[in-house]
């Protein structure tokens, strides 16, 4: 039961009133987040991890609804400007996807391979947690015991939704026993090398003694309280992960189903469809959409093999591009190696002319890393972590490099695009680097349609700017974009039209060159994270609807800078309200 209403005191400006309880509200939100706060920059409740239970996430819930109440309370909407009615609405949105997922959060598939906090949480608490002191460290301790509680909160989720029918595929369970077995092997757990754990300790207090911050026998005493964390409280509670995924394994399905196979699972992929595009667009529409640029796309890759003298079908094309040496680096470290170059050399290329077409441009650096080992899976999709506000931690672009023969060479110009510039860090960086705007909307959620929608946008953009002179790599950004809207087929046909895995890979593979240990990783993808592959085609073909509006509504007056800007310059939103900012912004422009 929500309580009394407050009553907000402003005896100003309604927009200024509106803009400082914002400020209010995100300290408020970013409390339910230690590691968000990490994440920032910021090292306040340092020694803590989140609350990964049931009780936490909707405790998290009812706060929205209660701080929705309260603002539409509070602030009369017509008086407020533009850019403040811009985040009204970007905050009753939020609270209201909010509350709808309270109705599924029994759907989730909690343990599965892509984003499961048993990696997940590791992987955060080992790249961002930085240690400059004794206090510090131990913080860093406690946290490797919070793990422990983190993942048996995760476990009880995942039992409780498995006792009520929800469970992901077989190859789930196996990925998720694998990687928290891999967690759990080497020092201090078995003999062996170190393990991510250990390794991470060790530097620290290593990089600690070094600089004459702790002496080596406080470094001893803190070494010996790590491993007591992690042999008493962080290895149990994986290995009672690992017993339970084993034990309950036949229970799954071995032959992967949708999401529309689970109880009530048509209603749940709805909300999906609805929370990864933010458009009301039914599954039957985005997967003729699918269809329908599959089609188009597949012209433009006919022109490119024309271009570069292939004789032969352009499904045969396809397999020269997944099969010839030529396309792919050593399938070893120093293989990998070169990948990182490549990349890296491609993102500085291009990142010099970043202000011919943005005026905004980040502060944080970008590198690209491979994904550390505990996590690392062969030929799973590259992601990006965003930096610190400030610039004092870069934005990372990890690539999986365990298996070069899925990273095929023509696809690294496109990829670093998407994860580095223009695409996710500029996004991601610009967003969270804004001074005038609310927090919550700077550093606010991951909203999947134009998040996604920019990056696969910016790898269009590239080309205009100058990228891709190699056909072969504009090929690859042509296999990108294709792959984007094979996803649109797959994702519905997976979870709305009942098809299986095979029935996805064989589509997959006969419309792109992606090699086929890839197309199975992603297709694995799709059915654990229902409706997200769907974002990425939807939310580009806006962003560039909106671009086209623009530039036929101010003519010589459009300025790409300025419209770059006013897509970046807000933080992550829907695409109906990205629509009425990119509608603001041209109607400043006419009236000057």
């Amino acid at each position: 039961m929500l309580s009394t209403v407050a009553t907000v005191e402003c005896n100003g400006e309604q927009s200024a009133c509106l803009d400082a309880w914002f400020a209010e509200k995100w300290e408020e939100e970013l409390a339910f987040s230690p590691l968000r706060q990490t994440a920032l920059g910021l090292k306040t409740n340092y020694d803590k991890i989140d609350d990964y239970s049931a009780e936490g996430q909707l405790e998290q819930i009812e706060w929205w609804e209660k701080a929705r109440i309260e603002m539409e309370a509070n602030f009369d909407y017509d008086e407020l400007n533009e850019e403040a009615k811009i985040s009204y609405d970007m905050f009753k949105y939020r609270s209201e996807r909010a509350a709808l997922s309270r109705d599924f959060m029994d759907h989730q598939y909690i343990l599965e391979q892509m984003d499961g906090a048993h990696t997940g949480l590791p992987s955060i608490v080992l790249s961002q947690h930085t240690v400059e002191n004794e206090a510090e460290m131990e913080a860093f301790i406690s946290r490797l015991a919070g793990i422990g509680t983190a993942m048996d909160q995760t476990l009880a989720r995942a039992q409780t939704n498995a006792e009520k029918g929800v469970r992901p595929p077989r190859f789930a369970y196996d990925f998720v026993i694998e990687e928290s077995k891999n967690l759990i092997t080497g020092a201090p757990f078995t003999e062996g090398q170190p393990s991510a754990f250990w390794q991470g300790t060790q530097d620290r207090l290593t990089s600690l003694v070094e600089s004459g911050v702790i002496t080596q026998e406080r470094s001893d005493e803190l070494r010996e309280q790590a491993r007591t964390a992690l042999v008493e409280q962080t290895a149990p509670a994986y290995q009672r992960i690992i017993d339970w995924m084993s034990e309950d394994r036949p229970n799954t399905d071995a032959e992967a189903q949708g999401v529309a196979a689970l109880p009530n699972g048509e209603d749940y992929y709805k909300f999906q469809l609805a929370e990864m595009t933010t458009t009301d667009m039914t599954a039957d529409e985005i997967h003729e959409l699918g269809l329908t640029e599959v089609a188009r796309i597949r012209g433009e890759m006919e022109a490119i093999k024309e271009q570069v003298g292939y004789e032969g079908t352009l499904e045969e094309f396809f397999d020269f591009i997944r099969s010839d040496p030529q396309f792919f680096f050593p399938n070893n470290d120093a293989g990998a190696q070169k990948y990182v170059d490549r990349a890296s050399l491609y993102i500085e290329q291009l990142t010099k002319r970043l202000p011919e077409y943005f005026g905004r441009l980040p502060k944080a650096s970008l590198e690209v890393r491979r994904v550390e080992p505990f996590r690392e899976q062969d030929g799973a999709a590259q992601h990006y972590r965003q930096g610190t506000p400030d610039g004092s931690r870069p934005g990372i672009y990890y690539a999986h490099l365990s298996d070069m023969t899925t990273m095929p060479i023509p696809e690294i110009e496109t990829i670093a695009y998407h994860e580095g510039n223009p695409g996710h860090h500029m996004q991601v960086s610009i967003a969270q680097e804004l001074e005038d705007t609310p927090r919550f909307r700077a550093n606010g959620e991951y909203i999947s349609a134009f998040s996604e929608g920019w990056g696969l946008y910016s790898e269009w953009l590239a080309k205009e700017m100058g990228g891709f002179e190699d056909p072969y790599q504009d090929f690859g950004r042509l296999q990108n974009e294709i792959w984007r809207a094979i996803r649109l087929v797959l994702d519905t046909g997976i979870h709305a039209k009942g098809w299986t895995e095979q029935q996805a890979i064989d589509y997959a593979q006969a419309n792109s060159a992606n090699p086929l240990e890839a197309t199975r990783s992603e297709v694995r993808r799709y059915f654990v994270l229902p409706g997200q592959a769907t974002s990425y085609k939807i939310g580009m073909i806006r962003i560039q609807e909106l671009r086209a509006k623009a530039e036929q509504e101010l003519g010589e007056d459009f300025d790409i800078r300025g419209y770059h800007d006013t897509v970046l310059g807000g933080g992550d939103m829907p695409l109906s309200i990205l629509e009425k900012r990119v509608d603001n912004w041209i109607a400043s422009i006419k009236n000057g």
